[in-house]
C-alpha cells in the first residue's frame, strides 16, 4: 500500500510555511473548515464501515487523499482488526408503533457497534440496555461496545422518565446492524519535500456526529494539508486519518518501513471547543516538536502538559516499541468539558475563531521546525551599527521595540550554538518575530544561518 503523493507546484508558485504564517491563513480556509464539518456531522462513523469511507471520501474532495482497507482478521501487533459493522436503522417502539428512540433522529441514539437485535420486550427488560446522563438530563450520551459484543440505545434522562412514567409498552426493539467480514479503512496523504525527514499529522475519524472530539481534528487537518500542498517545505508531510486506536494500530503495523524517516508528529483533535489551547508533549518531552509547541502554545496564552499514557492515538506513537516523537494539540482535552461524547458535543460548541486560532498555532509549530536555524554573529565584537545599514530607528532615545530587541538578542546569541527559537524565548517574542529579524540581519552580512 502506498499514500497519494502530491508534488510541489511550479517554481514560480512556491510559498513556504514561514510566508503563511507572515501572511496569516489563506483566504477560504475557515470556509472550508465549516462546510466539511457541516458535511461529515451526519455521517454514521464507528471504527470501521461505510460510515469512515464517506467522511474520507469527502476529506478527499478537498486534498487527494489515498484509501486504504485492511481486511477483516488482519494482525496488527497485539491487535486484530475487527469485523466490519455498518448501521442501517434502529430504534424502540412502544405498543402504537410510536418510535421513542430513533438513530434516524441521531446516531448517538445507538451504541456503536451493537449487535443485531429483533425483539419485544418490556421496560424492565429493555432497562439494562438504555443510558442516560442523569445530570444532563437533555443530553444524550455517546457509548461503544466495540470489542464485547453486546447492544445498547443512548437517550435523554428526560425521555427515560417519560418512557417509566407511561410505560407504553411492550416495545418493538430493532437494531438493524451488520457485522459482517469486511475491512478497516484509514486515508493517508503525503507531501514530499525537499528533505525525505518527515513531519506526522495524525487524526481520529469514528466519532459519530460529535463536533469538538473529532470534526475539529478532521477540519483542521484537512485545512492544513490543503495549504501545505501548495508551497514549498523542506520537510515531507504524512498526514494519517484513522479510526482511534485500531486505526492508528493498523497504519503502525503497515508502515513500519517508513516510520524510521518520522522525526516529529502532532495529533490534533478537540480544537474549536471552549477553553486555550493545550499542548501535551511526548513521552520523553524535550524532543523538537515540544520546544516548538511548548514556545507556541505558551506566547498564545495556553498550557503545556506531560504526557500520559492516556487520550489519543499520541499513546501508540509514543509507545516504546516505536517511540514516534508525536505529541498532541488540542484545546480543553478529553474528559475536562461537560460536553465530552455527548450529544451537546455540537456544531455550537465550535466556534470560528478558534479554529482559525488552532490552524494558526500548527503553522507556527510548523514554521519553528521548517525555518530554526543556528545563529552566527558574523560581526561580533561590539554592537554592529544596525542604523546605516537601515535597520534602527531613526529617531533615538525611545525604548526599544521588538523589532530591535530581536535583532539585538539574534546577535547576542549568535556564538554558533544557539538557534533562532533560543532567541526567540530569551527574548520573549513570537519565533516569527525573530526569525524576519535573523534574516533581516543575514541579508545585510551581519549573521550567518547554517542549518
Amino acid at each position: 500500500m502506498t499514500a497519494a503523493e502530491v508534488s510541489p507546484p511550479p517554481e514560480a508558485a512556491l510559498r513556504t510555511v514561514a510566508a503563511l504564517v507572515d501572511s496569516g491563513v489563506c483566504e477560504g480556509t475557515p470556509e472550508l473548515m465549516a462546510d466539511l464539518m457541516s458535511d461529515l456531522r451526519p455521517l454514521p462513523r464507528s471504527i470501521t464501515g461505510d460510515g469512515v469511507r464517506a467522511t474520507l471520501r469527502r476529506i478527499a474532495r478537498e486534498v487527494p487523499l489515498a484509501l486504504h482497507e485492511v481486511p477483516s482478521g488482519t494482525r496488527v501487533l497485539d491487535w486484530t482488526v475487527p469485523a466490519e459493522w455498518n448501521l442501517r436503522d434502529a430504534y424502540v417502539a412502544d405498543a402504537t408503533g410510536r418510535r421513542v428512540v430513533d438513530v434516524r433522529a441521531s446516531a448517538l441514539h445507538l451504541v456503536s457497534y451493537s449487535v443485531p437485535v429483533r425483539a419485544t420486550m418490556s421496560l424492565e427488560q429493555l432497562r439494562p440496555h438504555l443510558h442516560t446522563l442523569p445530570e444532563h438530563p437533555d443530553w444524550v450520551p455517546y457509548r461503544t461496545t466495540y470489542y464485547a459484543p453486546d447492544w445498547g440505545f443512548c437517550l435523554t434522562q428526560r425521555t427515560l422518565d417519560a418512557l417509566e412514567r407511561e410505560d407504553a409498552g411492550p416495545y418493538e426493539v430493532v437494531v438493524d446492524t451488520t457485522l459482517e467480514p469486511g475491512s478497516l479503512t484509514f486515508g493517508e496523504l503525503v507531501l514530499p519535500g525537499t528533505s525525505s525527514e518527515e513531519v506526522l499529522v495524525s487524526t481520529h475519524v469514528c466519532h459519530p456526529e460529535m463536533a469538538n472530539d473529532n470534526l475539529t481534528g478532521i477540519a483542521v487537518a484537512t485545512a492544513l494539508a490543503s495549504l501545505l500542498a501548495g508551497i514549498e517545505h523542506h520537510h515531507t508531510y504524512r498526514f494519517v486519518f484513522v479510526p482511534g486506536t485500531i486505526g492508528s494500530l493498523t497504519w503502525l503495523a503497515a508502515r513500519e518501513d517508513a516510520l524510521a524517516s518520522i522525526r516529529h508528529g502532532l495529533v490534533l483533535t478537540g480544537l474549536g471547543g471552549p477553553g486555550p489551547l493545550v499542548w501535551k508533549r511526548t513521552l520523553p518531552g524535550d524532543r523538537p516538536v515540544d520546544v516548538a509547541g511548548a514556545h507556541v502554545v505558551g506566547r498564545r496564552g495556553g498550557e503545556v502538559r506531560g504526557y500520559s499514557p492516556w487520550g489519543y492515538d499520541e499513546r501508540q506513537y509514543n509507545s516504546p516499541g516505536f517511540g514516534l516523537p508525536v505529541g498532541r494539540l488540542t484545546r480543553t482535552p478529553h474528559g475536562e468539558y461537560p460536553e465530552y461524547h455527548t450529544s451537546a458535543d455540537d456544531l455550537a460548541l465550535v466556534t470560528p475563531p478558534a479554529l482559525v486560532e488552532a490552524l494558526t498555532a500548527v503553522l507556527e509549530v510548523l514554521d519553528v521546525l521548517e525555518s530554526d536555524r543556528t545563529l552566527v554573529n558574523l560581526s561580533p565584537q561590539g554592537e554592529p551599527q544596525l542604523g546605516r545599514r537601515g535597520l534602527y530607528p531613526t529617531v533615538g532615545g525611545r525604548s526599544a521595540d521588538e523589532w530591535v530587541m530581536a535583532m539585538l538578542w539574534c546577535l547576542a546569541l549568535g556564538d554558533g550554538r544557539h538557534t533562532v527559537l533560543d532567541a526567540a524565548e530569551r527574548a520573549g517574542l513570537p519565533f516569527a518575530t525573530v526569525r524576519r529579524a535573523a534574516e533581516a540581519l543575514a541579508e545585510r552580512r551581519l549573521l550567518s544561518l547554517p542549518g
